[in-house]
């Protein structure tokens, strides 16, 4: 690329900067999604700007062969990025060239061309549901303020007795509990909504912890508070449930999506069908569902096994 198309380009940063704001604003992307799309381009980026030797630009995409970006893909690798980062990393490059294209920006085929790394489809570990009583009874046990046992044992028993991911989970308000009765309006990736049952076991953790919390919630206050009053974090949830995983000597695999899982798993061993059990999670293809009649097999195959010992 000459001096004067360089010149003439558009920088990669502001490229960058300018799809952000496209994707927060047009698309239906989670946060996170949008997050962790900017950080594998942006390394993209730095990583082309190195091996090019001149800052990238938007021209130099037009340019680029298979060979560097399987050149890209390597030193991710090497860096010990798992299989499943790099495809995603592949995943925000195609969809950043699309966004170059929509531009009228000229984009190398190699991008489509380049296929993605082969990954091992792992199972869901479901949480026994003994186990999930003890996390729920040592959270009541150990918390320093009363109201906060009551706040960790109603969020994991809503997590396992409705499946929903933690951050659907954290986004209810005050209202939203209160005006469910026995259906959870819930919205999930993509601003979808769906409606989940609610246990009378769930119901009454909920109200549980409602009259214990010390804060004045107004009907729209996210409903599940932090220590200090504010809206309880995602990553406050979870480095919660790890110090109750610890104290009772369960594995790091127990995480609030395990919880999840396990609500799937369990329905599912308990006569639920997918296309019921698809609809509770939100899940837009059934294909995502379907990995847990797997779960259910193999946990088949594990009493079948102990049960049947080869001699």
């Amino acid at each position: 690329m000459t001096k004067a198309q360089q010149a003439k380009a558009p920088g990669a940063a502001a490229l960058l900067d300018d799809w952000q704001v496209m994707m927060r604003g047009q698309l239906r992307l989670s946060a996170h999604t949008i997050s962790a799309y900017c950080r594998d381009a942006t390394a993209f980026v730095d990583f082309l700007s190195a091996h090019l030797g001149h800052e990238a630009g938007g021209a130099d995409f037009a340019a680029l062969h298979v060979r560097d970006l399987r050149a890209f893909m390597a030193a991710r690798r090497a860096d010990g990025v798992s299989p499943r980062s790099l495809n995603r990393a592949l995943s925000a490059l195609r969809h950043f060239t699309d966004y170059l294209q929509s531009r009228d920006i000229a984009v190398s085929p190699a991008f489509s061309a380049l296929s993605g790394a082969k990954t091992r489809a792992g199972l869901p570990r479901p949480v026994g549901e003994n186990d999930v009583a003890r996390l729920i009874q040592c959270a009541l046990d150990t918390a320093q303020l009363d109201w906060l046992g009551r706040r960790d044992a109603a969020l994991l028993t809503l997590l396992y007795g409705t499946g929903l991911r933690i951050s659907e989970a954290l986004s209810l308000t005050r209202e939203d509990i209160e005006t469910a009765n026995d259906m959870l309006r819930v919205t999930g990736k993509g601003g979808k909504q769906r409606d989940v049952p609610l246990l009378p076991l769930v119901v009454h953790a909920l109200n549980d912890y409602l009259a214990a919390q010390p804060f004045g919630l107004r009907h729209a206050d996210k409903f599940f508070r932090g220590a200090r009053g504010g809206p309880l974090a995602a990553r406050q949830a979870q480095s919660m449930l790890a110090g109750l995983r610890r104290a009772i000597g369960l594995p790091d695999n127990v995480t609030p999506h395990a919880l999840r899982h396990s609500f799937a798993s369990h329905l599912l061993s308990g006569g639920g069908d997918l296309r019921t059990i698809q609809e509770l999670l939100g899940h837009a293809q059934l294909s995502s569902t379907q990995i847990y009649t797997q779960v259910d097999e193999a946990a088949l195959l594990a009493v079948y096994d102990k049960a049947h010992k080869r001699r």
